[in-house]
């Protein structure tokens, strides 16, 4: 019942969402990821996208999610020129970790007037 509401907030949100399994396969790209990276990447390998050096880190974060349920959330770094902080957040099935995503926390304030399209 509610997955047409979590497909619709998550598909209405302006920052990327890429949602990978464990096998690091994309899974899912929301309209402002495929707007950013340039198509629907849907089916291919994340780490065809990271130099080796990511891949070991995205490796590390998957095994760390694995090594306990409570390990769900991990900052892994701040991009200035976009002033925007990035996270890795597990996705589980229950207790069952299932795959993972990168949340952006943009750091920007808004310059768009309240309800300006009104």
């Amino acid at each position: 019942m509610l997955e047409k509401y979590f497909k619709s907030l998550v598909e209405q949100d302006t920052a990327a969402v890429v949602i990978c399994n464990l096998d690091c396969i994309i899974v899912y790209m929301n309209p402002a990821a495929v707007s950013r990276y340039h198509g629907d990447l849907t089916g291919k390998s994340l780490k065809d996208c990271h130099n080796a050096d990511s891949n070991k880190k995205i490796d590390a974060v998957i095994n760390w999610f694995k090594a306990d349920k409570a390990h769900n959330i991990i900052f892994t770094y701040h991009n200035p020129k976009e002033n925007k902080d990035v996270y890795m957040v597990a996705l589980r099935d229950g207790e069952e970790l299932i795959g993972f995503y990168e949340k952006h926390e943009y750091r920007t304030r808004e310059a768009e007037k309240p309800y300006n399209k009104i």
